[in-house]
């Protein structure tokens, strides 16, 4: 069953359950933290944007479990694994970081060192960074500005069976031509349009203490036109929708079940990604698996975030074949006690 969502509404009712469960090509349900029916601890909201081409990647999260909280910009190369990060970690944050409920409004935290801002304008996003140097780490400086049209995005409004008050409310959206730059100790790396693509993955729930889940995710062009996917499980209950999706020119294509297991042979083994409606069919080649680890307290979270190259084909609504080579793109394996 795909259910589509196509009411403006409330995400939660007076009970503080979700009021509808389903996917959205645009957010229609009105997320309000005040109708959050669970401990506040339990409460989860994160802003994270990506932006890459087939050479490199940046990637910021402003975001907190509740009891612990994260200001991160990273930065690597993928031929070569270098790796540029700075971390803030908020202990016991809870609303202070004042994440906005929506993914129309930007955000701006700055502690520790390290600054990061997101800004929503009309038809761009503009995200800035700054770190400054330490002892084990150079100063990171980027400005980016990532353009945003008319389009479909994923939204998806997902419950949990551990509890009726436990959900989870998700945006992403792929397909954001990019453009600016990354200063790394002096050294500067350029995003230009045609060759970097951002993705926003925002994010507002209620969440079980440990999950586990498959996500993965590009964003390219095939003969100048916009395509990218967005596909995983693990997510809560899917029942009334499952997460995949193709976007292509601007319009949204809904899939079925896709089911892979990324840790199956090891991380940076060759895989195959088939959906059960024969819509999304892609053999995978890792190149780089930028895995992180993080305890922080009671907190334990690890991530195999892999980035590689997919070539085959995707099946649009209207049956047309999609094509693709070597599409540098990324999946992920986490499995997180937060």
């Amino acid at each position: 069953m795909q259910r589509q969502i196509t009411t403006p509404g409330p995400l939660l009712d007076r009970y503080g359950t979700l009021a509808a469960r389903g996917y959205a090509t645009r957010p229609l349900l009105t997320y309000r933290r005040d109708a959050i029916k669970a401990p506040p601890w339990r409460v989860k909201e994160w802003d994270f944007y990506q932006v890459s081409n087939d050479d490199y990647c940046i990637q910021f999260t402003i975001g907190h479990t509740a009891y612990a909280g994260q200001l991160t910009m990273m930065f690597f190369r993928l031929a070569d694994g270098a790796r540029y990060e700075r971390t803030t970690t908020l202990l016991a944050p809870f609303g202070s970081l004042h994440m906005p409920a929506s993914s129309d409004d930007g955000v701006a935290a700055s502690r520790g060192g390290v600054s990061i801002s997101f800004e929503v304008r009309p038809g761009e996003r503009v995200l800035r960074g700054e770190a400054t140097a330490t002892t084990t780490a150079p100063a990171l400086r980027t400005e980016i500005t990532l353009t945003q049209p008319p389009a479909d995005s994923l939204v998806i409004a997902t419950p949990f069976t551990e509890s009726a008050h436990a959900f989870y409310y998700n945006q992403k959206i792929n397909c954001l031509r990019a453009s600016g730059y990354v200063e790394v100790d002096g050294d500067r790396y350029s995003f230009a349009p045609d060759t970097a693509f951002g993705l926003l993955d925002w994010g507002r729930g209620v969440w079980p203490f440990h999950t586990e889940w498959f996500w993965g995710n590009g964003s390219t062009l095939v003969d100048g036109v916009p395509f990218g996917f967005n596909i995983g499980y693990g997510f809560g209950d899917t029942s009334a929708a499952s997460e995949n999706m193709l976007f292509y020119a601007g319009r949204s294509h809904k899939l079925s079940a896709v089911t892979f297991d990324l840790a199956a042979g090891g991380y940076l083994a060759p895989k195959h990604f088939g959906s059960d409606d024969g819509r999304f069919e892609m053999d995978f080649v890792p190149v780089y698996d930028r895995d992180t680890k993080t305890k922080i307290l009671f907190i334990d979270t690890e991530c195999h975030q892999v980035f590689g190259r997919f070539s085959g084909r995707a099946i649009l609504d209207d049956g047309r074949e999609i094509r693709v080579n070597d599409m540098m793109a990324f999946t992920e394996h986490a499995i997180n006690n937060w």
